[in-house]
């Protein structure tokens, strides 16, 4: 496993950009499904104060010293200003959701210098990985894609 991917999922405190009042968005499941597996997660909203009971915070600044990396799950054109967000806090471990990334988006990261996850699914690697993410890292693994 790359250490990037490695040094992420040892980050127990995430913040999730890109969660929505609808709940239907993967930054809700993911939001879900990290805390579920034992994370630390806080949800990152422009607006809302909460979402289905978990308080949100309108930006990565507000979580200052709170966190050890991002998710980013929203469309590639609002990820630009997250990598910005984040590199100006110092935040490095930071994770582009499928659907986040463009090549802009992947050359920004790379000259902010940030930890970069792309083209990944988190729930395939944050453990405990199971159920239909476990069949799929097993076959991306047997085809040496992992």
């Amino acid at each position: 496993m790359d250490q990037v991917i490695q040094d992420f999922i040892n980050s127990k405190r995430i913040a999730v950009a890109g969660v929505s009042r609808e709940g239907t968005k993967f930054g809700n499941t993911a939001l879900t499904e990290l805390a579920a597996r034992g994370y630390q997660v806080f949800a990152v909203h422009p607006e809302a104060k909460e979402i289905a009971g978990t308080p949100c915070y309108p930006n990565l600044a507000a979580l200052r010293g709170q966190v050890d990396g991002v998710l980013v799950s929203v469309p590639s054109q609002q990820a630009m200003s997250v990598l910005r967000e984040a590199a100006a806090m110092g935040l490095k471990n930071v994770w582009l959701q499928q659907g986040a990334e463009s090549p802009e988006v992947l050359a920004q990261a790379r000259d902010l210098g940030l930890n970069l996850v792309a083209k990944k699914c988190v729930l395939m690697y944050a453990p405990p990985v199971g159920s239909f993410h476990g069949w799929h890292r097993f076959f991306a693994r047997l085809f040496g894609q992992l």
